[in-house]
């Protein structure tokens, strides 16, 4: 009985752990992985560098912008942090 009350101070700091820091960073994740899976042509987006462009093609898994006068460039979907606006 006193081992689960001395176990009991550790048990309450993992699960505030998980549901302070774990769980809002697994709900990111996720809601970043769709919005990759989701990406389509045309879309203005951000990657994780702040550069700003256009979708102009989609690979599997690489994303192509247009950035400026025609300049195409070439990233991964994990690259794209977020969509300014559809």
């Amino acid at each position: 009985m006193e081992t689960l009350f001395a176990l009991a101070p550790l048990l309450l700091m993992f699960v505030l752990m998980w549901a302070l820091i774990i769980r809002p960073a697994q709900k990111r994740q996720k809601t970043t992985a769709k919005m990759q899976s989701d990406l389509q042509r045309g879309d203005r987006v951000v990657t994780v560098g702040g550069l700003h462009g256009s979708v102009d093609a989609l690979d599997d898994t690489t994303v192509y912008l247009t950035v400026a006068d025609g300049t195409r460039m070439q990233f991964e979907r994990q690259a794209i942090a977020r969509v300014v606006d559809k």
